[in-house]
């Protein structure tokens, strides 16, 4: 039984070393990126202790002291800054609304573009669809300033021009929010699209044509056939979404923020931006971002969990 084993063991050996002298060169492809990581994602974790800890410039974060209340203090004080939850609100009503308005979009669309025959145009669309994606927010808040100023903006003399009353588009919480969101669905539908598309190409034709056969028109193709083939790709970019829910970009709110919108463009990024750079409260702005990365965390495990609750692969 000992020789079995042995031989067992030496024969698993041997087909890894052969396995190893064959592949050696995609491992060794992997090496950069996995330096990557370990240097730029994982080593900078360790500053997630500045949360927990008094700031100073002068000592390591190893040689900080401790924060007062068991390393609490600065989570407290963030939950007793008035901003930081006016800040926490914005960012998820701002995300919650993306989600409702900017998640069906890029379906709507790839489902639309699916079903044009005239390749020419679908082909002109979706290039016009996904330009945006590569233009910076700073590009796009100069636009929406150009275009939609109350006073100077091209929209708005149009409408004055035709007798209709201005929009207040940026200076007016509503609206600014209509506009931050109308915006956010612009910049990335096309973009978005593509993962839809590309999903949509994998389906069988066959499935089409039998469904045709049954009498199904073009909706119940859409229902039955085209949803059920792209439902995979629609939960995983949903959790994807989900788990973001907290998260914020810094440039899309700063832009397009002003003082007359600022109780509803405030979000947890700019707020970080605000009371940590220029206020130099290090240890509260990082207890801040620790927070927020552990409650997206959260949603994007419990939202990966009730889409395995439900037969999908989910991404964990």
């Amino acid at each position: 039984m000992n020789s079995a084993l042995s031989k067992a063991l030496r024969g698993n050996r041997h087909g890894i070393r052969n396995y190893l002298r064959r592949y050696w060169t995609l491992y060794l492809l992997l090496l950069l990126p996995m330096a990557y990581f370990f240097v730029f994602k994982y080593i900078p974790m360790a500053y997630c202790q500045i949360a927990f800890k008094k700031f100073s410039l002068v000592k390591s974060v190893w040689e900080m002291p401790w924060a007062a209340n068991n390393g609490m203090e600065y989570f407290i004080k963030a939950f007793a800054n008035r901003d930081f939850i006016y800040a926490l609100k914005n960012t998820v009503m701002l995300n919650l609304l993306d989600l409702i308005a900017g998640f069906p979009a890029p379906i709507v669309l790839a489902l639309v573009l699916n079903e044009l025959r005239f390749k020419a145009l679908k082909r002109l669309t979706q290039t016009v669809a996904y330009m945006p994606h590569f233009l910076s927010w700073v590009i796009i808040g100069g636009l929406a300033l150009q275009l939609l100023a109350d006073n100077t903006g091209l929209v708005n003399n149009a409408l004055a021009g035709a007798g209709i009353k201005r929009v207040p588009f940026l200076s007016e919480s509503a609206h600014w929010v209509a506009t931050y969101v109308s915006l956010g669905i612009w910049q990335s539908i096309g973009w978005n699209t593509i993962l839809y598309l590309a999903a949509i190409t994998g389906i069988n034709p066959e499935l089409y044509e039998a469904a045709a056969i049954d009498g199904a028109g073009r909706l119940r193709r859409i229902w039955h056939v085209t949803l059920p083939g792209i439902r995979s790709t629609i939960v995983v970019l949903f959790i994807l979404a989900l788990g973001n829910i907290l998260q914020s970009n810094f440039d899309r709110p700063y832009v397009l923020t002003n003082a007359l919108v600022i109780g509803v463009s405030n979000v947890i990024a700019t707020f970080v931006y605000t009371a940590g750079i220029r206020g130099l409260q290090f240890s509260m702005t990082t207890a801040v971002g620790l927070f927020q990365s552990v409650i997206c965390v959260g949603f994007l495990f419990a939202a990966d969990r009730l889409a395995k609750r439900f037969g999908e692969r989910g991404v964990v």
